[in-house]
């Protein structure tokens, strides 16, 4: 075969393989639409379980559908519902002694008639917890037995041969992100709970306090008002990566102003040099930018994004300073242009009419 064939070949190769990739993926989209559209008065009736659940929520499912699962417990955990997984072969040999009769039990199955999962439903039933089915009838054993059947219908399965669970599953995790979220949301699970649950990672980061990653005082330059510039730039030297800026106290060590590398900057650019010798309140930023104690650090780096500053000083609730978030240490969280003049909440800190750092 000469080159310009195999190009052909290879061509006609990427297209057939893009063609069935997106056939997949669209049919599997028309199945949560149309799934979307069926949720009824039983969706409002599990969510309502669920939020009333003083127990937790077991989750339960074998083979794919037991994976979704998993998947959707975290989603429940994570969001402020406690849940648990419960393999349905192990609970027939003794783990259904999890179960107690406050918890409430979701139940995975496309067919509705898995064996594993239908020999859970005599024991479930005596115990009289309730159970919550996601199967496509709710006509099959599952659907009969359960307390409240979400029904996704008739579903054809992807692929050519139309058998590998991926339809099926792909709408079951939907309805259990959609059970999760919406109960969260009737919780009044805020931001800050969320917090709680995430502390590592990038976005435990972003959830955390700011006191818990600004540099402390110990780390931070620091000077009184009334000092000379000269005096403030040879006085607060401090071992290790240096800040940007010097956080200046009046008489009653309250935060006053700031005074940044780029303000020195400014002095000598426009042959100010005699000024290095009056009090640096007179040539510092007054009124800088500051967050309180508590802040989350998602609410520092919008501020440091949209006013393009490089320190950000935290205070306390008498206005004292108690440590300095400086951009250095956050650059990898920052948003992009694009994202943070669109995200700044109304009537925050960001509507203030103040001057800052040029930094």
């Amino acid at each position: 075969m000469n080159q310009e064939a195999t190009c052909q070949s290879i061509g006609h190769r990427s297209f057939e393989i893009l063609r069935l990739a997106r056939e997949i993926i669209r049919l599997e989209s028309r199945a949560l639409a149309d799934v979307a559209a069926r949720l009824d008065r039983r969706f409002c009736d599990a969510v309502d379980c669920l939020y009333h659940c003083r127990g937790s929520v077991i989750v339960s499912g074998m083979g794919k559908a037991g994976l979704v699962g998993q998947k959707i417990m975290a989603t429940l955990a994570s969001t402020g519902t406690r849940a648990h997984c419960m393999h349905p072969a192990e609970a027939v040999h003794g783990d259904l002694g999890r179960v107690h009769r406050d918890d409430v039990v979701l139940l995975l199955s496309q067919s509705g008639e898995t064996e594993e999962v239908t020999r859970l439903l005599p024991s479930l039933v005596e115990l009289g917890v309730p159970i919550i089915a996601i199967t496509a009838r709710d006509d099959s054993t599952l659907g009969r037995a359960a307390t409240v059947t979400i029904e996704m219908g008739a579903l054809e399965e992807a692929g050519s041969l139309g058998l590998a669970p991926s339809t099926s599953t792909t709408v079951m995790l939907a309805v259990g992100d959609a059970l999760a979220l919406v109960t969260s949301q009737m919780r009044d699970f805020r931001r800050e709970d969320f917090a709680r649950f995430h502390p590592a990672g990038t976005l435990g980061l972003k959830l955390s306090k700011v006191q818990h990653v600004m540099r402390p005082l110990a780390a931070c330059r620091m000077a009184s008002d009334r000092q000379t510039v000269r005096e403030v730039l040879t006085c607060v030297s401090k071992p290790g990566r240096r800040s940007g800026a010097v956080m200046l106290l009046d008489s009653a060590g309250r935060l006053s102003g700031i005074f940044t590398d780029s303000d020195l900057a400014r002095l000598f650019e426009h042959h100010h040099e005699d000024q290095l010798d009056v009090a640096v309140r007179e040539v510092m930023t007054p009124r800088p930018l500051t967050v309180a104690v508590g802040t989350l650090v998602a609410d520092a780096v919008e501020i440091i994004a949209r006013r393009k500053i490089s320190e950000l000083p935290v205070i306390d609730a008498n206005g004292c300073p108690i440590g300095m978030i400086d951009i250095t240490d956050i650059v990898g969280m920052l948003p992009r242009d694009d994202e943070s003049e669109a995200d700044a909440p109304a009537g925050s800190i960001l509507d203030e009419p103040r001057r800052e750092s040029a930094a």
